[in-house]
């Protein structure tokens, strides 16, 4: 079913682009479900989930238009012009989705019934916490992922924001979470994701190496079986990192949490390897779920200048009061009077971008000595 709505996908999406291209004008999902409906690929991946992939390349193509009118009054903010929505590999896979009208769950069994022709024999017990309003099946290299999206209540944000935290996201040091309520920082190890990603690129490059010797390939369900291993237990690790941050913040009663940001994570030529196999927007996005479940404002705040300008000299972080080469020596940041750790001095200041004031004087010594912390063993 997934290869079907990939090509449901791909056809939908030739018929947008090129009605886009020759005619200028765009093809909206009403006007595109009533013609598809008489499609082979529309029929056979059955009414209900075919609306979902139209549904869900009409999103694309709006994100695409209003990605345009950004790129032409801020084109600084991107890496270069916005591009259609691109084709699906000829292939691939794409996510098979069911919504909520053929889903029907049991509170009682904690089971969820999907009202399809195709699963009717099926019948799964799970835990579902609030009202579900969509299943999908989301191809995974070596096997599928059956996905459950359900609706809860979450508490509302609070109006002010005095217990603060604030965290600079790294590589050695996966998060620095500073905070201004006295509490010692504290530091995630990330050496461990380091680990488990060299680990992977030597797997790969050594059956890559044999498989080009032997039948000039250099992908195999055993490389798709080593991805997939490692994509989970970069996944696992980054779900125990945002769940320590978590019951810090609720141990601490800290209500807004702020979260530095770089665009440019991936562009760099020195740490390409390690930032492109680390998935930082995961992170981010965990950690903004999960702030909203538990009722703490989540703020996110770009982190240019951040770690070359100094919080003990009272400095704002911008261009120029920046001067990278305080940063003396690995983990190090000389300050006028003192060393503080580099990537402390980092979350404070990204702190100081969007609360100036957020600093409530507690002693020097208990406030920069970070604790490193290790949210899983390393393997």
């Amino acid at each position: 079913m997934c290869f079907r709505a990939k090509n449901l996908y791909n056809e939908a999406n030739y018929v947008i682009r090129q009605e886009f291209i020759l005619n200028g004008e765009y093809i909206s999902y009403n006007k595109m479900n009533f013609e598809f409906k008489t499609h082979e690929n529309y029929k056979l991946c059955f009414s209900q989930p075919a609306n979902c992939t139209l549904r869900l390349l009409d999103k694309n193509w709006k994100s695409y238009f209003r990605a345009i009118e950004d790129w032409k009054e801020h084109p600084n903010k991107y890496l270069g012009m916005p591009k259609f929505p691109k084709y699906l590999p000829k292939d691939g896979r794409f996510p098979w989705m069911i919504p909520n009208n053929q889903l029907v769950y049991d509170y009682e069994k904690s089971s969820i019934y999907i009202r399809n022709r195709l699963l009717n024999d099926f019948d799964w017990k799970c835990r579902c916490f609030g009202r579900p309003i969509q299943v999908r099946f989301i191809p995974k290299g070596t096997c599928y992922v059956m996905e459950i999206v359900y609706e809860i209540e979450v508490p509302d944000q609070p109006s002010e924001s005095n217990h603060i935290a604030a965290i600079d996201i790294g590589v050695d040091n996966l998060i620095t979470m500073s905070n201004n309520i006295g509490k010692r920082p504290i530091i995630v190890n990330g050496k461990i994701l380091k680990s488990i990603n060299q680990q992977y690129n030597k797997q790969r490059a050594k059956l890559q190496s044999e498989m080009m010797k032997i039948n000039k390939k250099n992908w195999s369900k055993r490389l798709d079986s080593l991805t997939f291993k490692r994509f989970c237990r970069v996944k696992n690790y980054m779900h125990n990192t945002s769940a320590f941050v978590m019951k810090w913040c609720k141990e601490n009663n800290i209500d807004t949490l702020v979260v530095g940001k770089n665009d440019t994570w991936k562009q760099g030529k020195k740490n390409m390897q390690n930032f492109t196999f680390i998935p930082y927007e995961m992170l981010l996005e965990q950690l903004k779920y999960k702030c909203e479940n538990a009722g703490i404002k989540y703020v996110e705040v770009n982190e240019a200048y951040t770690s070359g300008t100094s919080y003990l000299d009272d400095e704002v972080p911008t261009k120029e009061n920046y001067n990278k080469k305080r940063r003396i020596t690995r983990g190090l940041f000389q300050a006028e009077d003192m060393l503080i750790n580099a990537d402390v001095n980092g979350s404070l200041q990204i702190m100081r971008k969007v609360f100036p004031d957020s600093y409530t004087g507690y002693g020097i010594e208990v406030d920069l000595t970070p604790i490193i912390i290790n949210v899983v063993k390393a393997a």
